[in-house]
């Protein structure tokens, strides 16, 4: 008789570096492990508020079992591998999971944070406490205002609103997301005419013929999937299918439907208002705010207003410009439509640079490029990477590598994860399966980082090619896992990426100002073919054309920071409708013409689902600081190691033991500006 099967999440993993064991994990192993997770937690929190002894930091802060075999944080331990494969690898049965087990989730979070006798103690030890260093002191602080702000000082009646609250957001904002993932993959352009193909460069054609081929389908799919929607909308000469490929892209979610998500952001806005509101803030924005380096709504709007002013005058330049390059018949009917917005973009790119993305395409194959990026991270912080095949991953498509520090010593597990697939969201993010923190034994246990993408996948006849955007966008994820891989803390909840949400991209978008750098170019950027560099010449023209259109790109993303603080500024009850309440909040920075059957609002998981509700501008907030950051690069060279170790030692390693600003001036000496970003965009030119 055999010995009966162990649930991997109950028993050590036995895996290179303890990585989750994906190969052995089956769908019923969730939610035994989500239930026994939660009981241990029950039983953990019992033990510490039955404790007879005084509170202290030691028995009620950081008092866990971690010396007891077999009682790691079981529950961290589910939700982490569940939740990161809910967005990379879904299926109908984890999404059905998800929607038994979210409720049951929040309900348990909400046992936490409002447990009368476990905060007792809290605030006890938040009077009375002994000496701290400055890490356990902001440990305390952290503890003691998410409870606060979970709403442990409300009254009973106060209490179980907020639970109907947040259980009730909870569901809704797991809804948003599936509903968001089936309507983006619903949709496909099935093209049988091959003159319907006219202006598509080899790369597109290819990669939708063998989109067709695994759907079993005759000719060419195109589908939401970036690496597909974008080249067809940038060369497509089919204005028609480029109009229906628009159309549905940005109509995702508005249909009279079970996927329709309308309903589902109005009442969002209203539940996170009125969370707010039950724990004294005026505004979800002030809620959110009161930890984020811009500190109020008055200074992201300051951001906002100063971006706006500095860069309009240029973003209606472009436009103007780009109008006068249409061709006539274009002008004298009703002139540029979204959909051919990319299409002429791009012919005026070619007109004034003689570039555009299929030129550079052969230059970056996708192993070169992760050659390149990886060379980077050695050059700079002499870190290595080496592939091994014995950690499980969870699709064939994901690589997993160890990663060394200068000396040789283990440092993390990067898993990578590069093309689209139908269970996975679009976009691109870092996260991680296993933090970074100082056990009871004084072990630094490392940590295991992920980066997902959805690149350019290769075909039948090609290598994975990659377009710039392409390679920044990897640039920018592994600065993220960076932040992660260096994390250097006590705490695990300090650790890493776990810092103030208007700090976090400053290491990701950091990394992005290498991309048009030649002298790092010149590490990998090679012809597939025929193996010769990246000519003298394109890298002259990408320098050149690095701040086309970078106006109008600034205030697309301007728009967005404006529309989601319109909603989470809102003081009284949201009733307006969704479509016509997104084009008047975002008005001041829209230039171009405006659908009225269009809707972001419905797709932006940032501000509905994904963490970034009224911090938006979070990435404008980031980029001032990484211009600034990079200009000290700048000045002493893009590759010099005693900065970037300043760099690692100041910011990436320190995780959120400290406040931003203050790791911020550590490193640089002062305070950001706005000089830097300005003169990099060429809005503010650099005195000679």
């Amino acid at each position: 008789m055999s010995e009966a099967r162990k649930n991997p999440f109950f028993e050590p993993y036995n895996t290179p570096h303890d990585t989750a064991p994906f190969d052995r994990i089956r769908l019923e192993d969730y939610e035994e492990a989500f239930m026994e997770g939660i009981r241990r937690d029950n039983e953990q929190i019992e033990k510490t508020i039955n404790n007879p002894a005084k509170p202290t930091f030691d028995n009620t802060i950081i008092n866990k079992d971690d010396d007891t075999e077999g009682y790691y944080d079981l529950l961290d331990r589910v939700s982490t591998v569940f939740f990161n494969l809910l967005s990379a690898e879904t299926n109908d049965e984890m999404d059905a999971l998800a929607q038994k087990m979210q409720p049951i989730l929040t309900q348990h979070a909400n046992d936490v944070r409002l447990n009368e006798r476990l905060f007792e103690r809290i605030k006890y030890v938040h009077r009375h406490h002994r000496k701290l260093t400055p890490e356990e002191k902001m440990l305390l602080d952290n503890c003691y205002d998410g409870f606060v702000r979970s709403g442990a000082l409300l009254d009973k009646a106060g209490k179980d609103r907020l639970r109907q609250l947040t259980e009730e957001a909870s569901m809704l904002s797991l809804q948003f997301s599936q509903n968001l993932l089936k309507e983006q993959k619903a949709f496909t352009l099935h093209i049988t005419d091959e003159a319907q193909l006219d202006g598509l460069p080899e790369t597109a054609r290819e990669a939708a013929a063998q989109e067709a081929k695994q759907r079993e389908m005759e000719g060419w799919v195109f589908t939401l999937d970036y690496p597909s929607y974008s080249p067809f909308m940038t060369y497509s000469t089919q204005r028609e299918l480029r109009r229906q490929m628009y159309m549905a892209r940005n109509t995702v979610c508005v249909h009279d439907n079970e996927t329709n998500n309308l309903e589902i952001c109005k009442r969002l806005i209203n539940l996170r208002r009125e969370i707010a509101q039950l724990l004294g803030y005026k505004t979800y924005a002030d809620y959110v705010l009161k930890h984020r380096m811009a500190g109020n709504v008055k200074s992201v709007y300051r951001l906002l207003n100063d971006l706006i002013d500095a860069y309009k005058p240029t973003a209606v330049q472009e436009r103007e410009e780009l109008k006068k390059s249409l061709p006539k018949a274009l002008r004298q009917e009703n002139g540029l439509e979204p959909w051919d917005a990319s299409f002429y973009t791009h012919k005026l790119q070619l007109k004034k640079y003689n570039l555009d993305a299929e030129m550079l395409r052969p230059y970056f194959r996708l192993d070169k490029v992760i050659d390149g990026i990886f060379g980077l991270a050695n050059r700079l912080y002499g870190i290595t990477f080496k592939e091994n095949n014995d950690i499980p991953v969870y699709h064939p498509d994901v690589k997993a590598y160890e990663v060394f520090d200068r000396d040789g010593t283990y440092l993390a597990v990067f898993y990578a994860d590069f093309y689209p697939r139908k269970g996975k969201q679009g976009g691109a993010w870092m996260t991680q399966y296993q933090g970074q923190y100082i056990d009871k034994k004084g072990e630094n246990v490392r940590p295991h980082v992920s980066v997902v993408m959805n690149l350019t996948k290769p075909t039948a006849d090609k290598p994975a090619l990659l377009t710039l955007g392409e390679v920044e966008t990897f640039l920018h994820e592994f600065g993220h896992s960076l932040h992660g891989m260096f994390a250097n803390t006590r705490f695990e909840s300090l650790s890493g990426t776990n810092v103030w949400w208007d700090f976090v991209e400053l290491p990701s978008q950091f990394m992005e100002n290498f991309s048009v750098e030649k002298d790092f170019l010149r590490t990998f950027a090679f012809h597939y073919q025929t193996g010769e560099p990246l000519p003298d010449d394109l890298i002259r023209r990408i320098v050149r054309s690095r701040n086309f259109m970078v106006a109008t790109n600034c205030l697309r993303q301007v728009s967005f920071g404006l529309l989601d603080m319109a909603y989470y500024t809102q003081k009284g009850e949201f009733t307006a409708d969704i479509i016509p309440f997104e084009k008047k909040a975002w008005r001041k920075a829209i230039l171009g013409k405006q659908l009225p059957d269009t809707c972001m609002t419905v797709q932006f998981s940032h501000i509905m689902a994904g963490g970034y509700a009224a911090g938006y501008y979070s990435y404008k907030w980031a980029e001032v600081l990484d211009a600034d950051a990079f200009s000290v690069f700048k000045r002493h060279g893009i590759f010099d190691q005693k900065t970037a170790q300043s760099f690692r030692e100041n910011i990436l390693s320190k995780g959120g033991t400290e406040n931003p600003m203050t790791l911020y001036k550590r490193f640089r000496g002062g305070e950001p500006t706005i000089d830097a970003l300005l003169k990099r965009n060429g809005i503010k030119r650099v005195k000679s």
